[in-house]
């Protein structure tokens, strides 16, 4: 069972002790709705874990107490009537206790963070097909993170009929479309072109994965994206004082 959707978020250290990094690594996973980011965070901790990494699973909207407390309320589109304004703000709430008691401890004790979407969703979702002032899009964003950056976004690229056909079919009979899932395809295909322009525009902190391919050969693509990432630590470990 996928852990994200049995917990809040997860911390889990394992007990021998494993990689020392003197600042942990933060991992964000972006893009359309069906691209597999779940499974492949699913996959990519189990791996760091094998390497006895200390990893933390994680998502938004929610991933600590207080931010769980607005995620059905926005997945449910209580919200959504009162326009994006008011579901930026909400995200950008839900965003800052999340960084404040979870990601940002969780860096600093040297972990690694692997975060079901973060701020590229809500300058993709808000800002873009929400039409919402970019600068007042920046302004939101710059008091929600803190300074608490990704050092790696990958974005999960694919085409939005794939993806949304994906999406039903893990639905149970008995769930509907969440609030983002049951826009038009068109709007989809907004959000693919705005999260390839947010790569192409900061291509040091993200790369982009073909997730149209079979769950494997994502999974490879991705795992040695990370690993390359995480092997540029190295000289910073051995380095540090002890």
């Amino acid at each position: 069972m996928d852990l994200l959707e049995t917990a809040a978020y997860d911390h889990i250290r394992d007990e021998n002790e494993g990689p020392q990094v003197a600042r942990g690594f933060f991992i964000t996973f972006e893009g359309g709705e069906g691209a597999g980011k779940s499974t492949q965070i699913d996959r990519l901790a189990r791996k760091l874990r094998a390497k006895k990494y200390d990893v933390v699973m994680t998502r938004e909207p929610g991933g600590s107490p207080g931010a769980e407390a607005v995620r059905h309320v926005l997945l449910s589109g209580a919200a959504e009537p009162f326009g994006p304004q008011m579901e930026a703000l909400l995200f950008a709430a839900a965003r800052s206790d999340h960084v404040e008691q979870v990601i940002r401890p969780a860096v600093e004790r040297g972990a690694i963070v692997l975060c079901d979407r973060f701020l590229d969703s809500s300058r993709v979702y808000q800002g873009v097909t929400g039409g919402l002032d970019p600068a007042f899009m920046a302004s939101v964003e710059r008091v929600a993170i803190n300074g608490m950056m990704p050092d790696m976004t990958l974005i999960l690229d694919i085409d939005p009929v794939d993806g949304l056909r994906r999406a039903a079919a893990r639905r149970s009979s008995n769930d509907s479309p969440d609030r983002f899932e049951k826009e038009t395809v068109a709007v989809h295909a907004r959000r693919r072109e705005a999260f390839l322009a947010i790569a192409a525009a900061e291509p040091r902190r993200c790369t982009v994965i073909d997730a149209a391919r079979d769950p494997d050969s994502v999974e490879d693509v991705l795992t040695a994206a990370v690993f390359a990432a995480l092997e540029t630590l190295a000289p910073a470990k051995e380095s540090a004082p002890a």
